[in-house]
């Protein structure tokens, strides 16, 4: 069965819309919230079916990049409150229901 032209963009449309970064807070300064937006979505994409080394990858990049004590959470339903040091907090969902935090605290 052949999909027809519809089907296609309506799948194109739904891809673009859940690979898209969304940020839900962050207060970090521009630049910084850029850079680890994209290497959020690049670990989630490099890793895509194991969450914790995509955390361990923007975690050990976030160490070398702005100094040591960064932590990241990967997952789909979880709630969390943390203590962080201002300036450095991000969280966002990327592919849908896929929630990233990452967070400094010395």
């Amino acid at each position: 069965m052949e999909e027809t032209e519809e089907e296609k963009k309506d799948e194109a449309d739904y891809k673009r819309l859940h690979s898209f970064p969304l940020i839900r807070h962050s207060d970090m300064p521009e630049e910084m919230r850029v850079e680890t937006m994209e290497l959020c979505v690049t670990a989630c994409e490099k890793h895509a079916t194991n969450n914790e080394s995509a955390a361990k990858m923007i975690k050990e990049t976030m160490d070398k990049r702005f100094g040591s004590s960064w932590h990241v959470v990967i997952g789909e339903g979880f709630g969390f409150e943390i203590t962080h040091e201002v300036k450095n907090l991000l969280y966002m969902f990327f592919g849908g229901s896929l929630a990233v935090c990452v967070w400094k605290c010395s």
